[in-house]
């Protein structure tokens, strides 16, 4: 445990700790009282209270589109049904700036929905709920659909047969069950929706701030560390309690189940009922998931070169810095697609290494002491990249750890985020493994290194292979810290997308595009094999 200790003392509580600190500081004496200050400020209370009703309101809006779609995906049985599972979660493992970007292109300022018929939602509040529920629709599916799939319909059909019409069995004997996945679900989507930042950014325009964006604005706009400080702090409180029920409810859903196997609650629709059920799902995917994705490609080839139609002029502009007269970058924006997959490559290996032994310590220790650290270990999900971002260019720049210039910041900041991915992934299939094949082993003389080489690793292999993916494609969309941190000569895809939209010009605009494509693309790619060799296709996300 003393290297994942050490890593996320050095590089989350210390940079956050220090940020924290240089905001209510001052003479070397804490001033509490700047915290009231700020809490009491109406645009810090506008920003709050907007932080937490679009959270509120995109919970309950992806719940009622989504949950339709984890009945279908958990009960019925259809013709590509697994492509479409992985469809419908390609979102999820997309950067929030290429999310941004594909609903900027359907709803924003010469967007499709504009060219038709003159309607623009970009700047309105509709544009982040709509982004929202496109973004966690697979949180709901996958979390509560595969709970779902795995209840056994006939304790619902026992249920009908002494009496119970079919919305009172529904009520009274499924929905108990799902109640503790469907909470699950619900907090982590809003837990997303909380601490939302490139949606917000690039959809809601200078009227709508969360903290997320709000700390940003202090930090790198304003450069108020006081009020940056106090609103990481509140930031701080309000994910720890969301993660903390959210763990009580995982094991409240834990200990009170009996499962079957998925492959067994699964059948063709039956009845124009649930045909029609079916196909309002499929239209709902189609105009929720790949309509904005589609709008995304077609744009990134849309009057490329200026030629009236179709092209590959935004891509070939891509190769060449200060295309256009436009001096956004120092080099050519082709060359954040090298950066951004050396950086993820690197970030796999430090994620796979620290959450590796951090899975380990947790499964075969207990206690209070261990507990926390777990919950230690998933807060860099929901504390500000920002604060993180901005902690690491004031405390990483002194000898022995001078980091500023040193291109292991941006991977280092991005394993923060993935390592609790590797963790989530690894530690069940840990916990699974018979205690008894180690003690044989070390009967047999074997080392403990030789021991978890010959007994675990093949047990986990696959888990290590999906924890490598999600920790990939994480790297490859962080943007929060990454945008503090990295150096304008070697920009990420996400930072480098962002650079772009903020200049004026339609090719600033179509390279945009054209790199939000080839991002989604690798995502899409990554997630693809991920699907291939994943274990346990039931339970969490």
């Amino acid at each position: 445990m003393a290297v994942p200790v050490a890593f996320f003392g050095l590089f989350f509580a210390y940079p956050v700790t220090a940020i924290v600190g240089r905001g209510l500081k001052a003479g070397g004496d804490w001033q509490f009282g700047r915290i009231g200050d700020v809490l009491a400020r109406p645009d810090i209370l506008d920003v709050l209270w907007f932080t937490t009703w679009q959270a509120l309101a995109s919970t309950a809006l992806t719940l009622l589109i989504a949950l339709p779609g984890a009945y279908v995906f958990a009960r019925f049985d259809f013709p590509g049904k697994q492509p479409l599972r992985a469809v419908v979660t390609v979102p999820f493992v997309l950067p929030t700036v290429v999310v941004g970007t594909a609903f900027l292109a359907l709803l924003g300022r010469g967007g499709l929905l504009d060219e038709l018929w003159g309607v623009r939602l970009d700047t309105t509040v509709w544009a982040i709920l709509l982004a929202h529920v496109f973004f966690n629709y697979a949180v709901v599916v996958r979390t509560v659909g595969g709970l779902w799939s795995q209840l056994d319909p006939r304790q619902e059909e026992a249920a009908r047969v002494l009496g119970a019409g079919r919305f009172a069995a529904f009520r009274r004997v499924t929905l108990p069950a799902l109640g503790p996945a469907v909470a699950a679900a619900a907090l982590m989507v809003f837990l997303f929706t909380f601490t939302s930042f490139g949606v917000v950014q690039i959809l809601g325009g200078p009227a709508y701030s969360t903290l997320e964006v709000e700390i940003y604005r202090q930090t790198a706009q304003l450069l108020d560390l006081p009020t940056a400080a106090v609103l990481t702090l509140v930031q701080f409180a309000a994910v720890g309690a969301i993660l903390a029920v959210h763990a009580a409810t995982v094991r409240r859903r834990e200990r009170a189940l009996k499962l079957v196997d998925p492959g067994q609650t699964s059948r063709r629709p039956r009845g124009p009922g649930q045909w029609a059920l079916l196909g309002g799902v499929l239209l709902t995917a189609l105009l929720l998931i790949l309509l904005p994705l589609g709008v995304l490609v077609e744009r990134s080839f849309d009057g490329a070169g200026g030629s009236g139609g179709y092209g590959f002029g935004y891509y070939r502009a891509l190769q060449s810095a200060g295309s256009g007269g436009s001096s956004t970058f120092l080099v050519p924006p082709l060359e954040a697609v090298g950066n951004s997959l050396r950086y993820a490559l690197v970030v796999t290996l430090i994620a796979l290494v620290v959450g590796g032994l951090a899975a380990a310590a947790l499964t075969r220790r207990a206690g209070r002491l261990v507990r926390g650290f777990d919950a230690l270990l998933m807060l860099p999900l929901g504390v500000s990249a920002v604060t993180v971002g901005f902690g690491f260019l004031i405390t990483l720049d002194e000898p022995p750890l001078d980091l500023r210039t040193s291109w292991i910041l941006v991977p280092l900041a991005q394993a923060l985020v993935g390592v609790p991915f590797v963790v989530r992934t690894m530690l069940p299939v840990l916990r699974a493994v018979d205690d008894r094949l180690r003690e044989a082993a070390a009967v047999l003389g074997a080392s403990p290194l030789r021991a978890w080489r010959e007994v675990d690793l093949p047990l986990v292999r696959r888990a290590v292979l999906v924890a490598a993916g999600f920790a990939f494609a994480v790297s490859l969309g962080e943007f929060g810290a990454t945008v503090f941190i990295a150096r304008p000569d070697n920009p990420t895809l996400p930072v480098a997308v962002a650079r772009l939209l903020g200049r004026s010009g339609e090719l600033n605009y179509g390279q945009a595009m054209a790199l939000s494509t080839i991002l989604m693309l690798v995502c899409a790619v990554s997630l693809l094999l991920l699907e291939r060799i994943r274990t346990d296709r039931s339970g969490e996300f």
